[in-house]
């Protein structure tokens, strides 16, 4: 008895209706879309944001680096840059590792 249920409700069940091809494209579009302008551009325009910084780094410029120190640059040598932590203290960065260029005075206000 049971077995004469299954197939009639087998066979009552209609065709699924087909979708056009674009339809089944434009899910995978939507996706790739909202992942570009929410990860990719973004982030591609933070790393040009900080390449134009670090390009444009020159002696006496106030900085912060990756290792949260501050310090003010003495000297750009290629990819180097010798900071003044101290009055007494050098250290040698690569340019790439700093992260933000201080207002002038910001270390004598600190």
């Amino acid at each position: 008895m049971f077995d004469l249920l299954i197939n009639t409700a087998h066979a009552a069940a209609e065709a699924p209706a087909q979708q056009p091809m674009w339809m089944n494209l434009l899910l995978p579009v939507v996706f790739v879309a909202i992942f570009y302008f929410l990860i990719i551009r973004p982030q591609s325009k933070r790393n040009k944001q900080h390449r134009a910084m670090v390009d444009g780094l020159t002696a006496g410029n106030e900085v912060v680096f990756a290792g949260g120190l501050i310090g003010r640059i003495k000297k750009v040598e290629g990819d180097y840059a010798v900071i003044t932590l101290s009055n007494s203290t050098d250290v040698k960065v690569q340019r790439a590792s700093v992260l933000m260029v201080l207002p002038a005075g910001t270390i004598d206000n600190i």
